[in-house]
């Protein structure tokens, strides 16, 4: 198992970042969370990870806080919940609102992120309110520093979006109800999942 990772930042891309370590690139997804607090590119970085074995890949995983990756790990354990959908969660809520959410058996709340309906929402309110040991504070988000991309970084939001499980048509109207001038694709991305959970 891959505990944790440290090296340079050589590119990030909602929801994928590649990390140089020793000059091994590795692949690595994570949630907007994350995102939201990684330094510039070329930086120095260090995240800790959670490896998925799958049929067809081997999957890494990253997080910059211990609560955003005992939320994932604790999520991928929920029946119906995988990793894309647990990711998906992460982006659209902090670990704290997350925790709030199922001590409050708000499902209205849950039914906003991607992928996650009724039945979805109300197995989550259930099968994690033994498991929640999240620290508020490891749902703190900041804005990411700019970041020049060759893409519009609408079209990147957009593309981000429908990574994180948003059907193509929600993913444009999330995007198109930003006032996206001067953003970069991060913060078109924060403030479309903000507005996501004032609807």
């Amino acid at each position: 198992m891959i505990g944790f990772l440290r090296g340079r930042l050589a590119m990030k891309q909602p929801p994928q970042l590649l990390i140089d370590v020793a000059g091994v690139g590795y692949e690595v997804e994570a949630p907007m969370s994350t995102f939201y607090n990684l330094p510039e590119t070329g930086s120095e970085v260090q995240l800790l990870t959670h490896l998925v074995v799958r049929d067809d890949a081997h999957v890494l995983y990253g997080f910059l806080t211990a609560g955003e990756r005992r939320l994932f790990r604790s999520l991928i354990k929920v029946t119906g919940v995988g990793a894309k959908m647990a990711l998906g969660v992460l982006s659209g809520i902090s670990a704290g609102e997350f925790a709030a959410c199922v001590r409050d058996r708000d499902t209205a709340r849950l039914t906003k992120l991607p992928g996650i309906g009724k039945k979805t929402a109300e197995r989550l309110v259930v099968e994690m309110r033994d498991r929640l040991d999240i620290p508020e504070q490891d749902g703190a988000r900041l804005p990411a520093g700019d970041s020049a991309q060759p893409a519009s970084p609408a079209d990147e939001a957009f593309d981000a979006l429908v990574a994180l499980g948003y059907k193509p048509r929600e993913a444009s109207r999330m995007v198109a109800g930003v006032d996206h001038k001067d953003l970069n694709s991060e913060e078109i991305i924060r403030q479309a999942l903000r507005g996501l959970g004032r609807g």
